[in-house]
């Protein structure tokens, strides 16, 4: 299947800073994976070959510490994951990733990238800007988990969504596990935490969606906790 190059541009940040005409090498090599919600794009302890970006849909990757799943990233359109299989032949994936929606993805294989950036090192440079960035996230999580309580992480984790999406709606359906998976507490918890959010006016769920209904108060109450 064909793959429009300047869709791709507009619908992946990675993309748009790339030359136009490094971009027209890089379309030629990738290919396009649709998959259903719910299905494992690849395993924790997989050797990994690819990189993936999102085109349409959402991402969960997630691992597991004691028998205990952790939410590690929620990944939506634009977003990309895997670059890790990218650096070294044999490693094997960190991590599980699973749709969460029905997903469209755009991948590339380690083999071909490497003659990209045989032919342009620029693309290295590029990829390993937004490898950094991720790594900034991930140690704030690593703070997050040890230095906010419950609550405040279920608080920060709604207003970052909100903020990923452009607005109030978070517009992916997420169950009271999910959540608790990405800030690393009980579902029960989290299911008292947001039934005391709704009851305060602060929040909206229907249909396993979240509206962020007053979103300066619930600013406040993280700089309050933080």
């Amino acid at each position: 299947m064909a793959i429009d190059t300047s869709k791709l541009r507009t619908s992946i940040p990675f993309f748009r800073e790339i030359e136009p005409a490094l971009l027209e090498r890089i379309v030629p090599l990738m290919f396009v994976k649709k998959l259903r919600k719910g299905e494992i794009i690849f395993l924790e302890g997989d050797e990994g070959d690819e990189i993936y970006f999102i085109g349409s849909g959402a991402v969960g990757i997630y691992t597991f510490d004691k028998a205990k799943k952790v939410t590690l990233a929620f990944l939506r359109e634009g977003e990309y994951f895997g670059e890790m299989a990218l650096m070294k032949p044999g490693l094997v994936r960190s991590a599980t990733a699973e749709t969460l929606m029905a997903t469209r993805l755009y991948a590339l294989r380690r083999i071909d990238f490497q003659t990209l950036i045989e032919q342009d090192r620029h693309l290295a440079f590029h990829l390993l800007d937004y490898t950094m960035e991720r790594l900034r996230k991930a140690n704030q999580q690593i703070y997050d988990l040890t230095f906010l309580n419950v609550k405040t992480r279920i608080i920060k984790r709604l207003l970052n969504l909100g903020q990923e999406y452009g607005g109030q709606q978070i517009p992916v359906k997420i169950t009271h596990q999910q959540l608790a998976d990405m800030v690393g507490a009980v579902r029960e918890t989290v299911s008292k935490v947001l039934q005391d959010l709704q009851d305060q006016g602060l929040i909206e769920i229907r249909d396993k969606l979240i509206r962020l209904t007053d979103v300066h108060t619930l600013e406040r109450k993280l700089m309050e906790e933080s």
